[in-house]
């Protein structure tokens, strides 16, 4: 099959599926708790659309204060790019920012760009 097909039913699944998206609660509680006490950002590999669709299925879109997404930045994860164009975009020195990863190597972007991070399991469905 063609990329741009696989990539254009890749992304029809996940529309349909957004209705059933869930946050991790504990995630949940910091962001909420955190809301305009500290600043936050979005860094994913996925396409805008695909992360303000999810933000916003979430109630979630305005609680973040930019969003990199995978057109914003040259290389994933583990390079630190789309990290340190984040804390930039911010205006918060690396070494002070927290990030929440569900993946190895984004663990490893964040700590190659100098921040502390914390590993977010993924949820499991029964």
């Amino acid at each position: 099959m063609p990329v741009a097909a696989v990539v254009e039913r890749r992304e029809g699944y996940y529309q349909e599926l957004l209705p059933q998206l869930a946050a991790v609660p504990e995630v949940l509680a910091h962001i909420h708790d955190a809301h305009r006490r500290v600043p936050f950002a979005v860094v994913s590999g996925s396409t805008r659309a695909s992360v303000t669709a999810s933000l916003d299925a979430l109630g979630l879109l305005d609680r973040f204060d930019v969003l990199v997404c995978a057109d914003d930045y040259t290389r994933a994860k583990p390079d630190p790019e789309a990290f340190l164009l984040a804390a930039r975009q911010l205006g918060v020195p690396p070494e002070a920012c927290l990030v929440f990863e569900d993946t190895d190597l984004g663990i490893q972007a964040a700590t190659a760009a100098g921040m502390a991070s914390v590993r977010v399991p993924q949820q499991r469905t029964p």
